[in-house]
């Protein structure tokens, strides 16, 4: 049996997911989660053999939520499953560790192949995912090529997610809520972020934001003052 958590910010998605799934007979739903920081969290008490992962989720993103999940926990196989086909989004979780990326367009059989595969240990990607990108992972691997390093690649996993949660419109009290540290804390990473960034604002940090898939325009809710 494939033990499976789903992760989508959607509960309909999820439903719409699992009733998918339980037509599989190799295939069970062991748990749900609307965010990345509660996935990691069932991950670690449940120990699943397949995360289903959406990207754009509030509090921490699919793809630093699955680079956690594949370093803290590698027995367990993540695959993406997303409406954005953006090639950036699909390298950067690819070298998060995912082993698999499918559209939900492709939600029927597509996921179930996707699933089966990551349990066998191996990467399953939507066909119509760019075939040129393939062929540029495969190229920098036989290169030993590495990525070059900008402000971004040197921020940290906490910073990543305060960068996140800047960009969703929390207060620095209210990201302090969410992480479970101090205010004082929180200053200091968003500090860390403006220094690495070069950016001294929130919009700015926002566009930074949405430029590395960390949020997606379409998920950006109001400050947190503001409602």
């Amino acid at each position: 049996m494939i033990r499976v958590i789903l992760v989508d910010d959607h509960h309909l998605v999820r439903e719409g997911i699992k009733a998918l799934l339980d037509k599989a007979d190799e295939i069970e739903v062991v748990g749900e989660a609307e965010d990345g920081q509660t996935a990691i969290e069932l991950v670690e008490q449940l120990t699943p053999d397949v995360v289903i992962m959406d990207l754009g989720m509030p509090r921490l993103n699919g793809a630093e939520a699955t680079a956690r999940i594949t370093t803290l926990h590698p027995p367990t196989k993540v695959v993406i499953l997303t409406m954005y086909s953006d090639d950036a989004l699909v390298r950067e979780t690819l070298l998060a560790g995912a082993s698999g990326y499918v559209l939900k367009r492709s939600i029927t059989q597509e996921l179930l192949q996707a699933i089966r595969a990551a349990h066998r240990d191996e990467i399953y990607l939507s066909p119509i995912i760019s075939k040129t990108l393939v062929e540029e992972l495969k190229a920098n691997y036989q290169a030993g090529q590495v990525e070059s390093e900008t402000g971004f690649t040197r921020l940290t996993p906490r910073e990543r997610e305060v960068l996140q949660l800047i960009a969703e419109g929390h207060t620095n009290q209210a990201i302090a809520n969410l992480m479970g540290v101090s205010q004082k804390m929180v200053e200091k990473h968003r500090a860390n972020l403006t220094t690495k960034l070069d950016v001294y604002d929130v919009a700015g940090l926002t566009r930074v934001a949405i430029k590395y898939g960390l949020v997606f325009v379409n998920n950006l809710r109001p400050p947190d003052h503001l409602q």
